[in-house]
């Protein structure tokens, strides 16, 4: 019997070691040649990891959870046949604790190469569709991903599509003799779930941004009534030809124009070794909610898009994230951010700085309510902006100036096209 050792590969970029999100087979399992075996994360980049060889899965290496370093045993593969694999490992050598070493100083069997994806699942065809965090969670579980319904874009099952599921199995439960009505609506039930992938470099973001920055947020209502206006005109004229337009280029357009005399709100600020940095040019984040967690992709130069171009880029990047087809460049080098949920968006909010940016302008629902224009009541359309600062290099004066600034530019639409 032959058994072969597949160690973690290196996948380049100095990455020294990598997070499992999700094993893809189970001991016992027999694997063919190009089976998937594991989906591995290494920043937001997630990476399946392919077999080298045929035959049948004798132990994992690791748990969903555990950071793994490059070189250290990732799966052990019972050979099929008689093969002469000089990759082999002999089946009395001793499986050592993994080790972080680096993949220059492990003298390992040739690693399978990996299939890099970017944030998003793709599958082989009659493979169900999923994120890793979704297929982790149906291991857990023991769901069956092909007897899911999917919900998502291109056929990609959900979070949501899982737990249909397990309502509808549920419901399927027929009550047996001993059980009363009552009985069965009671459940002492709990569900662990593991913060792993994304979700956990998310979480690790947000500690940090709050941990490390002492923020200040500014709530300012601002009257969009007569930008609106222009917006529909504009949709109404050019919609069908130049595409469609959103509040969101209006106030990027607003952030602009507003850093031009607010710099200090358009930088970044490194902590350690206490150095602000202010840019000319306006690298806009785009908080994006998507399936597997939320997402910036950033829309470079803002400053030289028109409105249209804007609405464009937008679009593209934030199907990119939802899509996981976003490259890595897209998701990083920022240097201010925006941050809306839309019709979700509420009266206001207290976003969170995406570090080590020193300002992000949140945006919450536009509503038709009462104000008071020349001592009359009037229906207006009214949106709060909830924006946070970095108090440490934005003082509170500061901060409220750029938000007004962002308020006049708004509610005199035309000043948006004045430099």
């Amino acid at each position: 019997m032959n058994i072969h050792v597949i160690r973690m590969p290196d996948l380049g970029e100095g990455i020294a070691e990598v997070e499992l999100v999700a094993w893809r087979v189970k001991p016992g399992d027999t694997v063919a040649e190009d089976d998937l075996l594991a989906d591995v994360m290494t920043d937001k980049a997630t990476v399946e990891i392919p077999s080298p060889v045929a035959g049948r899965v004798l132990a994992l290496g690791g748990e969903v959870g555990q950071m793994m370093a490059v070189g250290t045993e990732l799966i052990r593969i019972e050979l099929q046949g008689e093969v002469d694999a000089p990759a082999a490992v002999p089946v009395a050598a001793t499986v050592q604790a993994p080790a972080k070493t680096s993949a220059s100083m492990v003298a390992a069997p040739p690693a399978p190469a990996p299939v890099s994806r970017r944030a998003g699942p793709q599958s082989a065809p009659g493979r169900p569709v999923a994120s890793p965090a979704v297929r982790a969670r149906a291991w857990e579980l023991g769901v069956d991903l092909a007897n899911v319904q999917a919900s998502g874009t291109a056929g990609r099952i959900v979070h949501a599509d899982l737990d249909a599921y397990l309502s509808r199995s549920a419901a399927r439960r027929v009550l047996t003799a001993s059980e009363s009505p009552r009985d069965a609506q009671r459940t002492d039930a709990t569900h662990a779930v593991k913060i792993i992938g994304l979700r956990r470099k998310i979480a690790q973001k947000m500690q940090e941004s709050k941990r490390r920055i002492p923020h200040y947020t500014y709530v300012e209502e601002v009257d969009v009534t007569e930008l609106e206006a222009l917006r529909i005109r504009l949709n109404a004229k050019w919609g069908a030809e130049r595409g469609h337009l959103t509040p969101l280029p209006f106030l990027i357009r607003a952030i602009v124009l507003a850093v031009a005399e607010f710099p200090q709100a358009n930088a970044r600020f490194d902590d350690e070794a206490g150095v602000l940095t202010r840019y000319d040019a306006v690298h806009m984040g785009i908080a994006t909610q998507t399936d597997a967690g939320l997402l910036v992709p950033v829309l470079r130069d803002a400053q030289a898009h028109d409105l249209w171009a804007c609405a464009a880029q937008v679009v593209r990047l934030s199907e990119a994230a939802r899509s996981g087809k976003a490259v890595r460049d897209e998701l990083s080098g920022s240097t201010i951010t925006i941050t809306s949920l839309g019709r979700l968006g509420g009266i206001m909010s207290t976003p969170v700085i995406n570090h080590p940016e020193v300002a992000i302008v949140g945006v919450n629902r536009i509503a038709l309510r009462p104000a008071i224009r020349d001592g009359a009541v009037v229906a207006r359309q009214l949106m709060n902006l909830s924006s946070s600062f970095d108090h440490r290099v934005v003082d509170g004066a500061q901060a409220a100036a750029f938000v007004q600034c962002l308020r006049d530019r708004l509610e005199h639409p035309a000043t948006l096209f004045v430099a």
